[in-house]
């Protein structure tokens, strides 16, 4: 049987999206190991191989789409994403050419994207099908913008509307430009390493109710008020922040090999913004949320009602986490709002599909 090949295509937009997509991978190479994978994305190779775990695929550096433009994890640039949209769309035709080119060449077999909406038009000039998987439609953002966002969110639901298939994730919009969907639970990485390493690597000695992992995406936070964790002395703090300032109470994990996830379990609550990839894997380990809210960002309110309904949490507004004095983390979060479980199945569901097609077409 010959080698099967996937080409997938990563959203240029903060890490959420590559990290989701990479816990999908991951197990599509645990099923089939000798599937051979190209990634086209602008996310940094060493983030793809913390969640893969290998350096065996192919790496494309390719700006696909835009996402939003932003200064940090909550500042939004909307002059300068129109600006940006409106040159990639010029681009399309030579963009895809390319692509198409380079899917040809190497024989793929399935278009596998995390939500470039120019994807399909690719997959579709290189006669193959194109696979997405997101909880979220770069159309839902923009069409809420209004004004002159709303021409480019036709040209992307109508981009969207040539999906062949969509897994659709929990924590969703509607998403209604997609003609045919699956629905699936979570997806998102696991914990690599042993705890006990981890915990006696990184000197983590605080009891886990009183450990909070602080972790604001790819781009950060530009303000975060490190000030504050002077006022809990007998707490532990942890964050991937390259930035953050020396205090005996805050752990700087400056290490690329691990994750947040790596560290999920030794702590008893994840501070954070709103983000898919975040909440989910802090979601399937029942780990409790703090949360602030996101203004100007049509997802972030869906995923805040969702996560609500199941997982305990906390939400603060912007005051309460930039001027506030964090008193909020001497109290108990609230439990979920429902008794529904959200399913946790997404990476093996999806993997387990696409190495099915993958072998079909390879017959």
């Amino acid at each position: 049987m010959p080698q099967p090949f996937l080409y997938v295509a990563i959203t240029n937009h903060g890490f959420g999206h590559a990290t989701r997509m990479a816990s999908v991978v991951a197990e599509v190479q645990r099923i089939c190991p000798e599937v051979l994978i190209a990634f086209a994305t602008t996310s940094p190779r060493w983030l793809l191989e913390s969640y893969l775990r290998t350096d065996n695929f192919l790496y494309r550096n390719v700006v696909m789409d835009v996402g939003v433009i932003q200064g940090d994890s909550l500042a939004m640039d909307r002059e300068a994403t129109l600006e940006k949209l409106r040159q990639l769309r010029s681009q399309e035709n030579r963009l895809v050419a390319g692509e198409v080119n380079f899917i040809r060449q190497n024989r793929m077999s399935l278009v596998l994207a995390d939500i470039p909406p120019m994807a399909t038009s690719i997959a579709h000039a290189a006669n193959i099908p194109c696979w997405m998987i997101s909880n979220f439609g770069w159309d839902f953002i923009y069409r809420d913008w209004g004004g002159e966002f709303v021409e480019i969110a036709d040209w992307i639901a109508d981009r969207f509307s040539q999906c062949d298939r969509l897994f659709r994730l929990p924590f969703h919009e509607p998403m209604s430009a997609f003609p045919n969907i699956t629905d699936v639970g979570l997806t998102g990485g696991f914990p690599h390493f042993p705890l006990d390493e981890v915990r006696d690597q990184f000197g983590l000695i605080q009891p886990i109710e009183r450990t909070v992992m602080m972790t604001f995406g790819g781009l950060g936070l530009e303000q975060i008020p490190y000030d504050n964790l002077r006022r809990f002395p007998d707490w532990q703090f942890i964050t991937f922040d390259r930035n953050a300032p020396d205090l005996p109470n805050l752990v700087r994990i400056n290490d690329q090999r691990y994750r947040p996830v790596d560290f999920m379990p030794l702590c008893g609550r994840v501070m954070s913004k709103p983000g898919f990839s975040t909440f989910a894997e802090a979601c399937q380990l029942d780990l409790p949320i703090v949360s602030i809210t996101r203004q100007g960002f049509a997802e972030a309110p869906i995923l805040l009602s969702a996560m609500q309904d199941h997982n305990p949490h906390q939400i603060l507004v912007p005051d309460q986490f930039f001027q506030g004095d964090w008193q909020f983390l001497h109290e108990s979060p609230q439990p979920p709002r429902t008794n529904q479980k959200v399913g946790k199945d997404g990476n093996e569901t999806i993997a387990r599909a696409v190495v099915e097609y993958l072998h079909q077409d390879a017959k």
